[in-house]
């Protein structure tokens, strides 16, 4: 299968998600957490996040990061099903847009999206590790994961 093939399926698992397992670091170690999940123009993920919440404060000391995309809901053998893992980092952007993208996804956010500690954060991704299945794995590069001739926050 193509690199642009692989990155297709992995950006499919990542818009018919609503949200993720994001691990962040917290004095070294793995944290990992819930979250809702949206996707800018190119694919990246975007995510909504609290300044009082733990992830948040931790992207800030560090902005190394990975998102668990899980397209397994249903099955009776989730092993065999799909899901991804997104690597990079993840940065805060007042960029007006990712609001709009972000509600877009989930209308519900429109109660807190404005409150002063939440803030659209966006994923730059390096790499993705795709799990298709049992024996069924690929590594993707950032570059595949994205949206091909789509600019980075167009």
């Amino acid at each position: 299968m193509s690199a642009a093939e692989l990155g297709a399926k992995a950006r499919a698992l990542l818009r018919g998600s609503q949200r993720a397992t994001l691990a962040t670091l917290l004095d070294g170690a793995p944290y990992a957490s819930l979250v809702l999940v949206a996707e800018d123009e190119d694919a990246a993920p975007i995510l909504l996040l609290s300044d009082l919440a733990e992830h948040a404060k931790n992207l800030k000391r560090d902005p190394r990061a990975s998102l668990l995309i899980d397209g397994t809901a249903g099955l009776a053998e989730p092993l065999a099903g799909p899901r991804v893992t997104l690597l990079g980092t993840i940065g805060r952007s007042g960029e007006p847009r990712l609001k709009t993208r972000f509600l877009a996804r989930h209308p519900g956010a429109a109660t807190y999206i404005n409150f002063k500690d939440f803030a659209c954060y966006r994923m730059e991704v390096a790499r993705a590790h795709l799990v298709e299945g049992f024996g069924r794995i690929d590594w993707i590069s950032g570059q595949d994961f994205l949206l091909p001739g789509v600019a980075k926050g167009s």
